[in-house]
């Protein structure tokens, strides 16, 4: 409907006809739309055509622009974060493990010669 009425005043029946609306459905929208600031109406006769008041749309256009920088460095992030996964980094190692380099200890899993027992050790308390 606001989007009708920048092209100009228009009356519940031109503002119903793009919609599967009854006129007494166009006009509580045009209620709301009035107490929101955004709509006036007139009166001619019987003719009560409906104006668009945009200046609520711009401070609202205005406030929500304060946001637009935030925004969009947040999609930016998330666009990085996305890419990220979708391309994760390649390795240079291009040499696996055999399957008997992964059961054999490395010099840090095995016991050294102070960690071994002495077999005098087991008799002392």
């Amino acid at each position: 409907m606001l989007a009708r009425l920048t092209q100009g005043p228009a009356s519940v029946g031109e503002l119903a006809a793009p919609f599967d609306m009854s006129f007494a459905a166009v006009s509580k929208h045009l209620r709301v739309l009035e107490n929101a600031g955004l709509v006036s109406r007139g009166r001619d006769a019987q003719y009560r055509p409906a104006t668009l008041d945009a200046r609520p749309l711009a401070a609202a256009s205005a406030w929500i622009s304060n946001y637009r920088r935030f925004w969009a460095d947040s999609f930016d992030a998330l666009g990085d974060y996305l890419t990220t996964l979708a391309n994760p980094p390649t390795t240079t190692t291009t040499a696996q493990p055999t399957a008997a380099a992964a059961v054999e200890p490395t010099d840090t899993q095995r016991p050294s010669a102070d960690d071994k027992e002495h077999p005098d050790d087991r008799h002392h308390t």
